[in-house]
């Protein structure tokens, strides 16, 4: 599993903005400035964040974005999933059902399920609070 500059950037622009917000909007460029990230991939990142509702956009002089949730309310698993899509480490975990004809057979099943466990473990308990503490 890789994760991508997309799931990388978004986890910093929501940090970046959970951390400098103090209930006033956020310019994407005063991030993208901080983070050392282009304004226009920002926009695209940012884009995605908008339409699934986890950052609201505010028009104006003073304008910018907002979490539209408190730090400890957004995982680091539904951030990777909405920008990286599913985060099994391999094809046959990514649905519900294991629909591989070798699943029964497999002798490498186990140690997959094993990781995707630990991933899942790890990113679906840590919130962007975790990481401003830390």
């Amino acid at each position: 599993m890789k994760v991508s500059t997309k799931g990388r950037y978004a986890i910093r622009f929501l940090l970046d903005l959970a951390k400098n917000s103090q209930g006033k909007p956020v310019r994407i460029k005063d991030i993208a400035g901080r983070q050392d990230i282009s304004d226009k991939y920002l926009e695209q990142v940012v884009s995605v964040l908008h339409k699934a509702g986890f950052v609201k956009s505010v028009r104006g002089p003073q304008g910018g974005y907002t979490l539209t949730r408190e730090p400890e309310e957004y995982t680091i698993g539904e951030i990777l999933r909405l920008t990286e899509g599913n985060m099994a480490p391999v094809a046959c975990l990514a649905d519900e059902e294991n629909e591989c004809e070798r699943a029964d057979k497999c002798s490498t099943l186990p140690l997959w399920k094993k990781l995707d466990a630990a991933i899942r473990d790890v990113i679906d308990t840590t919130t962007l609070a975790d990481l401003i503490e830390s």
